[in-house]
């Protein structure tokens, strides 16, 4: 494990200042403390990892780990952007590492070349954010329980050609929206997980400025797969039009990995049928208008996995990278939960999947989490599976 030691010291230096200028006066100096001071793990380093730890880096994190066991590939010179061909068969992390360092010698680099799937759940508990990519969903569901376990946040997130993810499980998280002061009084319940925990005011040219603090409660993953789409995505005849495919299609793969330990579908006969099957189940199970999905998407989704696509990573990539930031300053409304992204049709709706809206789920979400935490002790020490 190498690393960069930061300059010491408590405040904020003259030097950094000046360095972040821009995104200080964005978000502030407090904020930008905040950032300074974050550990932060990423695991796997593919096209979409490059991308996150490039914002993160750039954003001026105090310490990024980067966790991966993988070499470099052929494969992996067609859109990641830290590795050369130059270092093919050198592990992807430690060959990724230079580049990185060089962005931005102030972050403490720290690279891990150990199988996610061997760490214990103690070892998640030293970062305030995990950020999982490109993994099976088992992994990703265990990696999910280790940080929950020590109240740490968690970020799980992938792509396939035109297609990405990206889920957070930030457990429970305090977030302040600045806003002019209203006569409406403000509901103490905005949805079924934000509610306003807080307001004070002060005066900012001749006005008057709340301070809201707001507070949103999130799922785990392995709950959150399994719930149903919410109401104002259902009731209307236009929206459960809208939504996308890619939810069945996405929910379709993780089932078929757990099944087949963390494998993407081949164009095998058997694996086509038994997916497609698991597509239209799924389709079915979120009360959708049509009883089967559209075998022209479907035939696109399986197209494109295993695929990178730059332009993909660096959208999704951005976006998961900045949420990050917002929740480490404490500042904007964070991801909930799930971000989907069809690069084809130019949509990344956002769904927020809770237990909460099925009363069925809601009585299994407790024994589901019991059973959910086991996992991470019980799970192969194998090789992790890049998407």
């Amino acid at each position: 494990m190498s690393n960069l030691q930061e300059d010491s010291g408590e405040g904020i230096s003259a030097d950094e200042i000046a360095l972040y200028d821009r995104q200080i006066r964005l978000w502030g100096v407090k904020a930008q403390e905040k950032l300074r001071s974050a550990n932060i793990l990423l695991v796997t380093f593919k096209a979409l990892a490059n991308e996150i730890a490039k914002n993160l880096v750039l954003a001026g994190v105090g310490s990024l780990t980067i966790l991966d066991h993988e070499p470099v590939t052929e494969m992996d010179l067609g859109a990641q952007f830290f590795v050369s061909e130059e270092t093919i068969g050198q592990n992807r992390a430690q060959a990724a590492a230079p580049q990185v360092r060089a962005m931005n010698p102030r972050v403490q680099l720290h690279i891990d070349t150990d199988d996610v799937r061997a760490k214990s759940p103690e070892f998640f508990a030293a970062f305030d954010v995990t950020i999982a990519t490109d993994v099976d969903f088992v992994t990703y569901t265990s990696i999910n329980a280790a940080c929950r376990i020590a109240n740490r946040r968690f970020y799980a997130a992938g792509i396939h050609g035109f297609y990405g993810y990206a889920f957070a499980d930030l457990i429970s998280h305090d977030f302040v929206i600045e806003r002019e002061k209203s006569n409406v009084a403000s509901q103490q319940q905005e949805t079924l997980t934000r509610s306003i925990v807080d307001i004070t005011t002060k005066r900012e040219n001749d006005r008057v400025i709340e301070l809201v603090t707001k507070r949103e409660v999130y799922s785990p993953l392995l709950l959150a797969n399994s719930s149903p789409l919410p109401e104002e995505f259902t009731r209307v005849a236009r929206r459960k039009r809208q939504v996308t495919p890619l939810l069945s299609c996405l929910r379709a793969l993780w089932e078929f990995q757990r099944t087949y330990d963390g494998k993407l579908p081949s164009f095998s006969r058997s694996d086509l049928e038994l997916f497609t099957r698991l597509v239209n189940e799924r389709h079915r199970e979120l009360q959708l208008d049509i009883n089967i999905i559209d075998s022209v998407f479907l035939r696109s989704f399986l197209e494109n996995l295993g695929c990178e696509l730059s332009p993909v990573a660096a959208f999704l990539g951005g976006n998961l990278a900045q949420d990050v930031i917002n929740v480490l300053s404490a500042r904007e409304q964070p991801l909930q939960n799930l971000l989907l992204f069809d690069g084809e049709r130019n949509v990344a709706p956002i769904y927020p999947l809770h237990p909460i809206f099925s009363p069925r789920i809601e009585n299994m979400a407790a024994s589901n989490v019991q059973t959910a935490l086991p996992v991470i002790t019980s799970v192969p020490q194998g090789t992790v599976v890049g998407l």
